[in-house]
């Protein structure tokens, strides 16, 4: 292993949780979905099982224009002279094919025992505009960013806690791992933001270029944690509401970002309307407003804290197969919970804060209406109980 001299991230081998759980649906006469962000590692996970299953491999790159011109010949005598011999068809940034998801059925109703793997950087249906032809016929994964679940098979308590502080500020792309010092990944970083996250929109909708969505997505990196207002944004961004919530969908299509919405039950002062909106990597939102400074230089370490939790909190529970419904809560008086985790009628409240406070205490008005519910505070001391450490 190498040490940076500037960091403390260590450079390491990072087994993927999805890479397994996808091996192990290999022969059955599936669709495998995996979806996720540009850089996040689904080409290593597919170029990983095409080493290990060689011959048995087709293996089809989505943006190369011949691969799309031989796909788009919508037949079965076509697709089975092209999967001749061929068990696993793999096929990388499939959101570029036109119509993928037709293409996709077709295959995988007729070439029996072949499983499908698509990778995709956005959801289908931005190029797919004929409903859900696959419903009964696919997996779906959704690979994110390294998790700390991930990370915590291969380092221990006291190089977690060393690194916790490099991770709120630059994030957990994967190709972090592998560049020397925090001047290279910050430069990565703000590659990222500036060129390949937004590749996806401006090739397949009709936007006219990638300023508006930057400056939509900087102004969400300043109100993490906050109640966002549509109307607001519309009006910084000299475009109209609808057209606002067009691309923060979008946004949020392309993993980027995601929401939260209220949550009510039986209290008319909780707020339900209004959305919070968080990105599920730290480094992406600190590079938008082009801030990596140390955290005691810092005035937003609740705001990260939070993020970073959130999402942490997130992936780990969508990789053991556990998928909550997500919330925030908060009244009208400013009683609120950070993270509301809905599971058949049972209700999990978690609330961040940097450093735990023994004062801290559930909110009264959410303890008398939700006197069953669970409710944890969750900071630097015992975080790693709550995201898979």
């Amino acid at each position: 292993m190498r040490r940076s001299t500037d960091s403390i991230i260590i450079f390491m081998n990072i087994h993927r949780i999805l890479g397994q759980r996808i091996e192990k649906q290999i022969g059955k006469q599936k669709v495998i979905m995996l979806y996720g962000s540009r850089r996040t590692g689904k080409t290593t996970i597919i170029e990983n099982i095409a080493d290990k299953y060689g011959t048995d491999v087709l293996l089809l790159q989505g943006e190369d224009m011949q691969v799309a011109e031989m796909l788009s010949r919508r037949t079965i005598v076509n697709y089975k002279g092209l999967t001749k011999g061929k068990k696993i068809i793999i096929i990388d940034e499939a959101q570029a094919i036109p119509d993928i998801g037709l293409i996709l059925k077709l295959m995988i109703d007729n070439i029996k025992g072949i499983t499908i793997i698509a990778t995709g950087s956005s959801s289908f249906d931005l190029v797919n505009k004929t409903g859900e032809p696959l419903v009964g016929r696919n997996i779906v994964y959704q690979l994110y960013p390294v998790a700390q679940v991930e990370l915590s098979a291969t380092e221990d308590a006291i190089t977690t806690a060393r690194n916790l502080e490099h991770r709120l500020v630059y994030g957990s792309y994967p190709e972090l791992w592998q560049l020397d010092d925090a001047q290279e990944q910050k430069n990565y970083l703000l590659q990222m933001v500036n060129s390949y996250l937004l590749k996806d929109l401006l090739i397949m909708e009709n936007i006219k270029g990638a300023d508006v969505l930057y400056k939509l997505l900087q102004l969400l990196a300043w109100q993490v944690g906050s109640q966002v207002s549509t109307v607001e944004l519309g009006n910084s961004l000299q475009i109209n509401k609808l057209t606002v919530e067009r691309y923060l969908d979008l946004l949020a299509k392309v993993f980027i970002i995601y929401p939260l919405t209220g949550y009510s039950g039986n209290l008319r002062k909780e707020v339900t309307k209004s959305k919070k909106w968080y990105f599920y990597d730290n480094g992406i939102r600190n590079a938008l407003i082009n801030n990596f400074s140390p955290l005691q230089s810092r005035n937003d370490i609740g705001q990260l804290w939070e993020q970073y939790v959130l999402s942490e909190r997130i992936k780990h529970n969508s990789y053991r197969g556990y998928q909550p419904q997500y919330y925030f809560w908060r009244t009208y008086d400013q009683q609120e919970t950070d993270l509301i985790e809905l599971n058949n009628g049972q209700l999990q409240a978690l609330e961040c804060k940097w450093k735990g406070s023994k004062k801290a205490k559930v909110p009264v008005a959410f303890g008398k209406a939700y006197p069953d519910a669970a409710f944890e505070i969750i900071d630097n001391a015992n975080y790693l109980s709550w995201i898979g450490g």
